[in-house]
């Protein structure tokens, strides 16, 4: 999965301009307003990590405000149903997370229909999930978590059921561990690791963008990166592969969603101004910082790999049995 989505990138960063010139010498004068950045989930979380990364960026280039407002709840489905029912004019924007992808398998009534009332303008980023432990907990691997979770009552938080790394715990812990660890929904990574911090829970599943800080600070320790590689912003901090697993690679990544009806050439301003951004040394720089890479596509390459996704999403929902807690 992860090769297709480099090579994707690749190619997209290289070319986007080139795709878009045509529909851009018809554009409508867009913007001529404030833009909002509406964020699936809470602060401190991959979405707003990159909303407000991309809109400080975005501001700049567009010569307009980017307005960031975070609308949590049911994981990512609230601001998902508030965008899709917005003036389709390029001014309201959701800022959301392959939770988008999982969702249609998890809840029966999302608000909203993913495949009708919204589209993909734009993948921005990529990071792998991270899951991490309470400073308290004696069990200082995955192996250990494994050992000791089959003799006691572990639980582990996350930004909210159907986000990835819910599904990524869901498998790792119940189809490869064969282990019970308790689900513990929230509505946002921060909160999710405030309550690993606590030690209300013993885990959290995230992903690594927004724990970075924290696993360094050491207010929480990482056990495992579920990316094919290290990352270069926790070196220290194991692969799942490493731990035991062999094979296994997940990551979560970030996009920009327009409703449906949003014109092909406001759509296809965004794409490119969000790969123009993407060249940007410094958006790089501070993607990595984070523990992002940067994932672009054209919008036929980017609906066609979310597509991908809701297909790939759909059956290890089946597999692992998650539900929407």
């Amino acid at each position: 999965m992860n090769r297709t989505r480099r090579a994707l990138t690749a190619i997209a960063l290289s070319t986007a301009v080139l795709v878009a010139t045509p529909a851009l010498a018809q554009a409508p004068a867009w913007p001529t307003k404030p833009v909002r950045f509406v964020v699936a989930f809470a602060p401190a979380g991959p979405a707003d990590i990159i909303a407000r990364l991309l809109g400080q960026k975005l501001s700049e280039v567009i010569g307009q405000p980017v307005v960031v407002e975070n609308k949590p709840g049911a994981g990512g489905s609230v601001a998902s149903t508030l965008v899709s029912k917005a003036d389709a004019d390029g001014y309201t924007l959701l800022i959301n997370t392959s939770s988008y992808a999982v969702n249609p398998a998890m809840q029966r009534n999302l608000g909203f229909d993913p495949e009708k009332d919204l589209t993909l303008a734009s993948l921005v980023a990529s990071s792998p999930n991270l899951i991490v432990a309470a400073p308290t907990l004696k069990a200082q691997s995955l192996r250990d978590v494994m050992a000791e979770a089959r003799n006691g009552s572990f639980n582990y938080g996350t930004a909210g059921a159907g986000t990835t790394p819910h599904l990524t715990a869901e498998y790792l812990f119940k189809v490869l561990g064969k282990v019970n660890v308790t689900h513990v929904p929230f509505q946002g990574a921060g909160p999710a690791l405030n309550a690993a911090m606590a030690g209300t829970t013993q885990l959290a599943s995230v992903a690594l963008p927004a724990a970075v800080e924290l696993v360094k600070a050491g207010k929480v320790r990482g056990l495992v990166v579920t990316g094919a590689r290290r990352s270069a912003a926790l070196p220290d901090v194991p692969t799942v592969a490493e731990s035991g697993f062999p094979g296994f690679e997940d990551v979560t990544w970030v996009g920009v969603f327009a409703p449906a009806k949003t014109p092909d050439a406001i759509l296809q301003r965004i794409n490119s101004e969000v790969a123009r951004i993407q060249r940007d040394p410094d958006f790089q720089q501070r993607l990595a910082a984070a523990g992002f890479e940067p994932m672009a596509g054209s919008l036929v390459q980017s609906r066609d790999y979310l597509r991908s996704e809701i297909g790939k999403w759909a059956r290890v929902v089946r597999e692992t049995g998650a539900k929407a807690d």
